[in-house]
């Protein structure tokens, strides 16, 4: 019965360290299969199975297509889009929480909406407004980036405002009665304490960005976008160096990630 009891007390010990394990390994399957998929030398352009092992795709990642165009126009867009939309994001966040003004309640419900609302419904919105603006006959690249502003503001906003929401005033308190003026308290104390959030949803909108295929696909005309290029591509046969685009994109969030952990424990210490 002892050896029993410890058994049970070590389940349930480490039940949720198990659990969790498990769900981790469920939610990272799609992407082990994408990185064994891109050392894969596939028998036929219809299969979808791993064939042979081979360093080709690695070595040649654009490949016989148009991949390497549809990533750099991806990227374009995506970095643009996060610097718009995180510099104005901010803007915002600071002016909803640190301001009082009439409509801050109604403009709280409308950063919502475009989180809220299907993607579908706000493509097909942003392209109806563009018609009806006469941009009809030069959809694409321009187009495409004020889509992803718009969808990207959102989360910038909520992101960097539930930052600013946690900050302790009485820090920034605390620096103007060392005598620091506003722009130094700002730059030396609330800066610092916000870039975290800033930098959080800087990388969720370029993701999101890099991402999206619904509101990209209505409001790109001739332009094409990686995940575009991955969408046509599947009706036909899928290209092993997709595989390839995939794991270095994951090799490089997973780094940025390990990169902000190692820089927090640093600070602690």
């Amino acid at each position: 019965m002892t050896g029993v009891k410890r058994a049970g007390r070590w389940v349930g010990q480490h039940m949720i360290l198990f659990v969790a394990l498990v769900v981790i390994t469920y939610m990272l399957a799609p992407v082990f299969v994408v990185i064994l998929m891109s050392f894969n030398d596939p028998a036929s352009r219809q299969s979808y199975q791993f064939d042979g092992f081979t360093w080709d795709n690695w070595l040649n990642p654009c490949g016989p297509y148009q991949l390497c165009s549809s990533v750099a126009t991806s990227l374009r867009i995506g970095l643009l889009a996060t610097l718009v939309a995180t510099v104005l994001g901010t803007l915002m966040a600071f002016g909803m929480v640190r301001h009082r003004f009439r409509g801050r309640a109604a403009a709280n419900v409308f950063i919502f909406l475009p989180m809220a609302s299907p993607e579908i419904v706000l493509g097909s919105s942003l392209l109806a407004l563009f018609v009806s603006a006469g941009f009809a006959g030069v959809l694409g690249f321009w187009t495409i980036f004020v889509a992803h502003v718009m969808f990207c503001l959102s989360f910038v906003v909520v992101t960097v405002k539930a930052r600013l929401s946690g900050l302790d005033p009485r820090l920034e308190q605390a620096a103007m009665d060392l005598y620091a003026n506003q722009w130094q308290t700002f730059w030396r104390v609330t800066f610092p304490l916000v870039f975290p959030g800033i930098l959080s949803a800087a990388l969720l909108s370029f993701s999101l960005s890099f991402d999206d295929f619904i509101i990209t696909n209505l409001n790109s005309g001739q332009t094409v976008t990686f995940p575009m290029f991955v969408w046509g591509a599947a009706q036909r046969s899928i290209p092993p160096q997709i595989n390839v685009v995939g794991t270095v994109m994951f090799v490089v969030a997973l780094t940025l990630v390990l990169l902000g952990e190692l820089g927090r424990r640093r600070q602690r210490i």
